[in-house]
């Protein structure tokens, strides 16, 4: 959620640029030298079946309810979001600037490579900003003191030293949606630390003329390993992960491309199911030991992109992450790492609701005018809203499109779309309204209601399309556990095990100290 509302959507034989929002980052034309591009995993919609009023009707009937927690940690919300930003636009380069395709292929890739972190390398003039002078170790910030709490190096994403406010506030990194809320940044940062303690330990040994390439493809295998063997699961049904990864069968998306072709990205994934998140996102958060309710928009504040980072130049002191209430570390066998009780943060329930994103700070979505309770800064509207601008097939639609392809579902029924699970209603809907909706279910309304429907975790439709678009997405890497199926983790605590958690851990030393700094 966040910087990445407005976008600009160019598709192959499309020639009108779908702008969603204000739009934002280049408009890329539909050309095969061009190394991101969108693309359609199913058929083309019609964008007339809905009416504005009504999408608007549906969005304050998203907000208005709260389907209650998961047991999936909070992070995931933001590692989420993170992994999303590495397989969406890498490089945001201003309208009017002139690039070539050539460069822009260079950083650009819906692949599962960590390019939001590492841009093109630390020898691309673009992407040096990011790096240290001996172009091996990512840059890391330092925190401004602030209650009595010191300046602690490592725990901000690196800044800038302009000489205005905003140029001192902006965050040297590849990707700067990276930097548009508070929990995805301290994520961002985490990865930097990750990459860093490689550098210095697991590939060590490796001529230093290679230790940037050797760890990168250890790091990005490891990140791999990780979403496939401990996020998807948590947010996909099993046996769609397993028909996909495990039995190597990829029925609906890119299913005769190379595998070593660079992947597209699907709008059905961009713009729909991947937007899962947004419903997994609390209202307030026990973000540390000093701020124990902190409402989701005051983590909106504390980034540069998505406020003003409190009108600071860094980030102050007293808001360094304490990761241990957003994971759960005892998983790990870490005992001494389990959150304080009573403030462990649970993701809330993947289905139709989405409570506290209904006016979300305008900075966020670059909609700086839009007045208070404003559709526009409602981000289920503006999610509705995007579907129907990409003429992104209906649930039923794609349900029949899969099933053409073999795919084994069970569609919704129309009873099932309108009553759902403890979900959003559709009380303020016209009679016309819901019929219409019934009939022809924006797509990624159809998705959250079937997690629903199925405990908060994807079923059907969703599922599908997010196994399919990550198996290809690690597939299109350059270091690829797809096409290496007898790689093994070497970071975590066994040869088949790497989670979230193991990366913390090393990234950080396994020190409470590093996880939980704030006392």
């Amino acid at each position: 959620m966040g910087m990445h509302a407005s976008e600009t959507f160019v598709l192959p034989d499309e020639p009108r640029p779908v702008v969603s929002g204000r739009g934002r980052g280049p408009v890329l034309a539909a050309d095969p030298t061009v190394r991101f591009r969108f693309s359609r995993m199913g058929p083309k919609g019609d964008r007339t079946q809905l009416s504005k009023a009504s999408i608007e009707r549906i969005a304050n009937e998203m907000v208005a309810a709260d389907g209650g927690e998961s047991r999936i940690p909070a992070g995931f919300t933001y590692l989420g979001q993170f992994i999303a930003h590495d397989v969406s636009f890498a490089k945001q380069v201003p309208l009017g600037r002139s690039i070539s395709p050539s460069r822009l292929a260079q950083t650009c890739s819906p692949s599962l490579d960590l390019d939001s972190v590492y841009g093109d390398g630390p020898l691309d003039p673009d992407s040096d900003q990011c790096y240290e002078r001996d172009r091996i170790h990512l840059k890391m910030g330092r925190t401004g003191a602030d209650e009595g709490i010191p300046a602690m190096s490592g725990f901000d994403l690196p800044r800038g030293d302009g000489g205005t406010p905003a140029k001192k506030r902006k965050a040297l990194i590849a990707d700067r949606r990276n930097d548009e809320n508070l929990p995805v940044a301290q994520t961002h940062l985490a990865f930097i630390r990750f990459h860093n303690r490689v550098v210095d330990s697991a590939a060590s040994s490796v001529p230093r003329r290679n230790r940037f390439e050797a760890a990168r493809d250890l790091v990005t295998k490891h990140y791999q390993w990780m979403i496939r063997t401990d996020y998807l699961p948590r947010i996909c049904a099993e046996s769609v992960l397993d028909s996909v990864f495990n039995q190597n069968r990829r029925r609906a998306f890119e299913v005769g491309a190379l595998p070593t072709d660079v992947p597209t990205m699907p709008v059905e994934f961009s713009a729909a199911a991947f937007r899962l998140g947004h419903s997994m996102a609390r209202a307030a958060y026990d973000w540390n030991e000093r701020r124990d309710d902190t409402v989701l928009n005051r983590l909106f504040e504390l980034s540069a992109g998505g406020g003003t980072l409190a009108g600071l130049p860094r980030l102050p002191s007293p808001w360094i992450a304490d990761f241990r209430r957003l994971y759960d570390f005892t998983a790990a066998g870490r005992r001494d790492l389990a959150a304080p009780a009573g403030h462990p943060n649970l993701a809330m329930r993947i289905d139709t609701t989405l409570s506290p994103v209904k006016d979300l700070p305008p900075a966020a979505f670059d909609a700086r005018s839009a007045p208070r309770n404003s559709p526009e800064r409602n981000l289920a509207f503006r999610n509705l809203m995007r579907g129907r601008d990409l003429d992104l097939p209906t649930g039923q639609e794609m349900a029949d499109f899969l099933k053409s392809k073999g795919v084994r579902l069970t569609p919704l029924t129309k009873a099932q779309i309108r009553d759902g699970r403890n979900g959003a209603g559709l009380d303020s809907l016209t009679g016309p309204q819901r019929d219409a909706l019934l009939m022809n279910t924006p797509l990624w309304f159809y998705i959250l209601r079937e997690a629903e429907l199925n405990g908060g975790r994807l079923k059907g439709v969703g599922a599908r399309i997010v196994a399919e678009t990550f198996h290809r997405s690690m597939q299109g890497s350059k270091a690829s556990i797809v096409r290496e199926p007898s790689w093994r983790p070497t970071l975590g605590p066994n040869r088949n095990t790497f989670r979230m958690v193991d990366l913390l851990l090393f990234a950080f030393d396994g020190q409470k100290a590093l996880l939980a700094p704030v006392e």
